[in-house]
C-alpha cells in the first residue's frame, strides 16, 4: 500500500520543529518580539506559549541589543535560545553581540564554552516593506568566522535545517523569506535534522546550473518550467547552506552544463552570488571554460511601490530569459510572459 506523504506549509514546519524540540530537550527557549503573539511570527511560534509557559516562549522589549547579549548569556549558561527576529534589518542592531561575542567565545576562551544560539531573522519583499524592512543581509553574517548561516526553502529543509540550528553547540543563523512561509510540500512528522554543507539538486537538467538562494530557488524553478518550453533542460540546485558553502556540488553540475548562473535574494555587490562565482573561478579546472553570471537586488535602495518592486526583484521570467541568453545567445532576444507569484499575491501583511 503506497504511503500518503503529509503535505504542510513552511510555517508549519518550523512550529513542529520548535515543538519537538522543546519537548526533546527543556533547555530550548523561544524569545523574540511577538513570539507569543496569537498570530505567532507567521504561524511558525502560534501555540508554543500556551504549551510550554511563558518562561520558554516569552516576548521581547524593542531592545534588539540588548536581547541579543541576553540571548548569548542565557547559552552561556546552557540554554538553548532561538531567538527570532521578524526582520533582519534590525538584526543590525545586534551585530556587535552576534559578531563580537557570539561568533568568538569559543575560539576566545579556548573551546571551554559554546553559544548554541539560533537567530530567526525573517527576510523578503511585498506589502510595501521598503527601504528598512526588505533587505536580506545574509552575506554580511557569511563573512564571520565562527558563525553558521543557512537559508531554507522548502517545508522540508525548513524543518531539518532548524533542528540542525537547535542542536549545534555553536551560533546558527537561520534565514526564513516571508513569501516562503506559504509554501506547501512533504515533511516527515518524526523529528529529523539536515546536514550543514550541503546543498541540495532539485532538478536535474544539462544546458545550464542555476543555483538559487532563499526564495529565489522557488523563482529559479518556475524559471526552469519556462525553459523547458523552449528545449532547454536547466538544472536547479537549493543553495541550502550559505556557510558552510558546497561548492563541490555546484561545481559538478557546472561541470555538465558549462553554465552558472547564481540568483541571490540580496545584493549581487560582495554577495553571496559573488562568493559562489569566486570559488567557482578560483583554483578549479573545467573541462570548457565555464559562463559564469549572477543575478540579485539591483544597487539602489529597497522600493517601497509595488511596480517598482517588480523592477527590482528577480523574478521567474528574468531569470529564465538570462539563462536562455546564456544557451541561445543574445542574438533573439526571448523573455516569457509575466505572471504574478501566488504567494506575493496573497500576502497580507508583514505580521
Amino acid at each position: 500500500m503506497r504511503t500518503v506523504e503529509r503535505i504542510i506549509t513552511c510555517a508549519e514546519a518550523i512550529r513542529e520543529a520548535l515543538e519537538q524540540e522543546m519537548e526533546r530537550d527543556p533547555a530550548v527557549v523561544v524569545l523574540g518580539m511577538g513570539v507569543d503573539d496569537p498570530k505567532g511570527i507567521f504561524g511558525t511560534t502560534k501555540g508554543l506559549v500556551d504549551r510550554f509557559g511563558p518562561e520558554r516562549v516569552f516576548d521581547t522589549p524593542l531592545s534588539e541589543d540588548g536581547m541579543t547579549g541576553v540571548a548569548i548569556g542565557a547559552a552561556l549558561a546552557g540554554l538553548k535560545p532561538v531567538h527570532v527576529h521578524i526582520r533582519m534589518d534590525f538584526l543590525l542592531l545586534a551585530v556587535n553581540q552576534v559578531v563580537n561575542m557570539a561568533a568568538k567565545a569559543r575560539y576566545m576562551w579556548g573551546g571551554q564554552v559554546s553559544v548554541p544560539l539560533v537567530i530567526r531573522a525573517v527576510i523578503g519583499r511585498s506589502w510595501g516593506q521598503g527601504p528598512q524592512h526588505s533587505q536580506a543581509l545574509h552575506s554580511f553574517f557569511m563573512h564571520v568566522p565562527g558563525l553558521k548561516v543557512v537559508a531554507p526553502t522548502t517545508p522540508y529543509d525548513a524543518k531539518g535545517a532548524l533542528i540542525q540550528a537547535i542542536r549545534d553547540p555553536d551560533p546558527v543563523l537561520v534565514v526564513e523569506h516571508r513569501m516562503a512561509h506559504v509554501l506547501r510540500g512533504p515533511v516527515p512528522e518524526e523529528p529529523y535534522a539536515i546536514p550543514f554543507g550541503k546543498s541540495r539538486t532539485i532538478a536535474e537538467g544539462d544546458d545550464v546550473t542555476i543555483v538559487g538562494v532563499s526564495h529565489m530557488t522557488v523563482e529559479s524553478l518556475r524559471a526552469r518550467t519556462y525553459l523547458e518550453a523552449e528545449g532547454i533542460r536547466a538544472e536547479v540546485i537549493d543553495c541550502l547552506s550559505l556557510s558552510p558553502l558546497d561548492a563541490d556540488a555546484i561545481a559538478a553540475s557546472l561541470e555538465k552544463t558549462g553554465r552558472l548562473l547564481v540568483v541571490d535574494n540580496g545584493w549581487t555587490m560582495c554577495g553571496a552570488s559573488a562568493e559562489i562565482l569566486a570559488r567557482m573561478a578560483e583554483g578549479r579546472q573545467f573541462r570548457r571554460p565555464p559562463m559564469l553570471r549572477r543575478m540579485g537586488f539591483a544597487p539602489v535602495t529597497c522600493p517601497t511601490t509595488k511596480n517598482l518592486e517588480n523592477l527590482f526583484y528577480p523574478d521567474a521570467e528574468k531569470i529564465a530569459a538570462t539563462a536562455y541568453a546564456m544557451v541561445r545567445g543574445d542574438e533573439r532576444p526571448w523573455i516569457p510572459e509575466r505572471r504574478e507569484a501566488a504567494e506575493i499575491l496573497s500576502f497580507k501583511g508583514p505580521f
